[in-house]
């Protein structure tokens, strides 16, 4: 589990480049690079307000996996209030 300040999602992901994302920390956020076609389905996921899994790593690696979850929760006392 990893806290950010800020979320960065960049559709420019080619898929010829062999990953299914990337992630990566950027100062005190997070970075997550996504093909077109996901980042599609993660607004649409957004506008109908439904939780989203973007599975990172490379499409060959077998089951070694990095997930980014973006989850609605239903009392936002319990998130940052930053």
């Amino acid at each position: 589990v990893t806290g950010a300040s800020f979320v960065v999602f960049n559709g420019a992901l080619k898929t010829s480049s062999g990953f299914l994302a990337k992630s990566s920390i950027v100062e005190d956020g997070l970075m997550v690079q996504i093909t077109q076609e996901t980042m599609e389905s993660l607004r649409q996921a957004l506008r109908d307000k439904k939780d989203f899994k973007i599975t990172c790593g490379k499409a060959d690696a077998g089951d070694v996996k990095e997930y980014v979850d973006i989850c609605w929760v239903e009392n936002e006392e319990k998130t940052n209030k930053g």
